[in-house]
């Protein structure tokens, strides 16, 4: 057996037991909120009325049961760029149109992006105009849609050309370009987060100062106890598009904003606003953003690494359907950089998925403390109480499958979250 058919046999493995563990713990998931919906759980009688969970469930089941369908989708998709040679083709029309270098790599790169981008459209037109319509939680409108279609695509358009010419580059002209592609990729994406409170996101919403004078002290003086520099406190017009309520803080050094959605600040008292506040500061006080950072450059950089060891490998790209060109000079060595990279996205899915549980395990760790370090600054009480609301709000599920959301879910359930403050 040649190393071209076992690495075609190893993927095709590999995809088939993602696809059968993913809806295996989907077909979980919906049968957990199923079984469970007929009867508010204990917990949370009193808090919760039975036409509210009802509605979580039918939205969690809604959702559950898009994703089986864009899942399908994707793997026919994936199966059409790899095994079944769509890649190859689109590389051969543009080595048609353009020589093997620089500009045919970012043609074929963007050309691969906008392919996707528009298979990807109605699926995001239905989410928005269909499912989350159903439910009550879609106040976006065409125009505003597709006005924020454009602006996403020109941002990503500009942003994306800037790292993707500079790591093609890179890639072509230096044997170790994965330690440099790697380094352009750190201050990229600390460029980002210094751009996106100023720059970027107002390009989608209006962010006005904090008017509520009372209000406004307390967040102040929560932040001071707290040690966090912060570049002012901003309502920001989510119910512009969505009748969802949450509150964050972004950015880095002076760039540092608390942002409220101003359908949190509807929905909330002042004693849960400074609790949820209170909660995201706790995040913050722990380290949690640069622990992650520091975790995710660690793995990008293995990733990086292994690309530029199997971007040498010709098996690495007939075993999945593409005929590599470097092999015939040195100047069509290029022609393979950015095929490279399309592969190496492809495939990631099929093996990194088993690292999502031990991520998501992590993810809800940080949310325990930083509740626990809110109800050391506020009150437990208004925390559990701003938690309750908003999962009734948000139609987030009470009753989720335990291997299901050990999988997925990056927050503890409403049960555990709630269980830990009455400890505290």
């Amino acid at each position: 057996m040649s190393m071209s058919t076992l690495w075609t046999l190893i993927f095709a493995t590999a995809l088939l037991l993602y696809w059968a563990v993913s809806f295996l713990l989907m077909a979980r998931q919906v049968r957990s909120v199923a079984s469970a919906r007929r009867e508010v759980p204990a917990q949370f009688s009193g808090h919760v009325g039975l036409a509210e969970h009802q509605k979580a469930a039918d939205y969690t089941r809604a959702k559950v049961g898009l994703h089986v369908w864009r899942m399908a989708v994707s793997g026919a998709w994936l199966m059409g760029w790899t095994l079944l040679g769509g890649l190859d083709s689109l590389n051969q029309l543009t080595l048609s149109l353009l020589p093997a270098g620089l500009a045919q790599q970012m043609f074929l790169l963007g050309a691969f992006l906008g392919v996707c981008a528009l298979a990807d459209l109605p699926w995001s037109w239905y989410q928005t105009f269909r499912l989350e319509a159903r439910f009550g939680f879609n106040r976006s409108t065409y125009r505003l849609w597709f006005t924020d279609l454009v602006k996403s695509s020109l941002v990503g358009l500009i942003l994306g050309l800037a790292f993707a010419g500079s790591a093609l580059w890179i890639m072509n002209a230096s044997p170790a370009w994965w330690w440099w592609v790697w380094l352009i990729w750190l201050g990229f994406i600390l460029l980002s987060m210094w751009l996106y409170p100023t720059f970027i996101a107002p390009l989608f919403n209006k962010f006005e100062p904090l008017k509520d004078n009372l209000l406004r002290e307390r967040i102040e003086s929560l932040i001071k106890r707290c040690g966090f520099e912060s570049g002012g406190i901003f309502v920001m017009d989510g119910s512009q598009r969505s009748a969802h309520a949450n509150a964050y803080f972004t950015g880095l050094g002076r760039a540092k904003r608390v942002v409220f959605f101003d359908t949190l600040i509807d929905a909330l008292s002042p004693d849960e606003i400074e609790a949820v506040l209170a909660h995201e500061l706790g995040h913050f006080k722990h380290g949690h953003l640069y622990k992650r950072l520091a975790v995710s450059a660690v793995l990008s950089l293995l990733a990086l690494a292994t690309l530029g060891w199997l971007s040498e490998q010709l098996w690495f790209y007939s075993g999945l359907g593409v005929t590599p060109s470097f092999v015939l000079t040195d100047q069509l060595k290029a022609s393979n950089d950015a095929l490279a990279l399309i592969l190496f996205s492809l495939i990631g899915p099929a093996f990194f998925w088993t690292a999502t549980p031990l991520s998501a395990w992590w993810s809800r760790r940080h949310e325990f403390e930083a509740d626990a370090f809110a109800a050391s600054q506020t009150s437990g009480r208004h925390l559990a109480s701003a938690l309750l609301r908003l999962y009734r709000d948000n139609a987030s599920t009470l009753t989720p499958d335990r291997w299901y959301a050990a999988f997925h879910h990056s927050h503890p359930s409403a049960a555990q979250r709630l269980h830990r403050l009455r400890e505290a």
